[in-house]
């Protein structure tokens, strides 16, 4: 079976829109691989260790976006982009939930010289990521949504200003000036870039 056609895709994204559990159906097979793709995409920036894999990250981000409210899926690229959010929603709180045991559930404690010793994990980046775009998303929501698109969702730029309703030119100015925020803010350098 060949690629699918993503005006196919769109028209059952409508279909499900519009209460058609069957569109649902057909679907997931039409865009598991990408969703996959965008699964693997996000565990690349996790630490070797991570115990998350692929198919758990996409059945995961699908259960949610199977149980989320009605959605008014627009086309294949809002859907990848709801998709890589539910995803980036499913590591953060994967990551949230091993750092909250780091703290201590039934963990004997380390002398303090080991303790000086351990590195902290890349789970807590991207915690610390999260934080910076939920805070980024408050003061420049367009922005925010440039970066989960382009970043988590692997999208282009012609994809990412179709989902948005926007320029071309202004996705990528949307993309430059969150980066350096998003650097600003993680770093601590004061994230207030107009």
């Amino acid at each position: 079976m060949g690629e699918p056609v993503h005006g196919e895709i769109t028209e059952l994204l409508l279909a499900w829109s519009g209460g058609e559990a069957s569109a649902r159906n057909e679907l997931i097979p039409l865009v598991y691989a990408e969703l996959r793709r965008l699964a693997q995409r996000q565990l690349w920036h996790e630490r070797a260790d991570h115990t998350l894999r692929t198919s758990a990250l996409v059945n995961e981000a699908y259960l949610r976006l199977v149980d989320a409210s009605r959605v008014n899926w627009q086309d294949r690229a809002h859907f990848l982009a709801v998709s890589a959010q539910a995803m980036r929603r499913v590591l953060v709180d994967y990551a949230r939930a091993r750092k909250s045991q780091r703290r201590g559930a039934g963990v004997q404690p380390l002398p303090l010289e080991a303790a000086a010793n351990v590195q902290s994990p890349q789970s807590t980046d991207l915690v610390k990521l999260d934080e910076a775009l939920t805070a980024l998303a408050g003061e420049f929501p367009r922005r925010a949504q440039v970066i989960e698109m382009r970043f988590f969702g692997g999208l282009n730029v012609e994809e990412t200003a179709a989902v948005l309703g926007v320029s071309e030119d202004t996705v990528l100015r949307d993309w430059r000036a969150a980066r350096i925020w998003l650097h600003r803010a993680i770093s601590g350098e004061g994230a207030h870039a107009g």
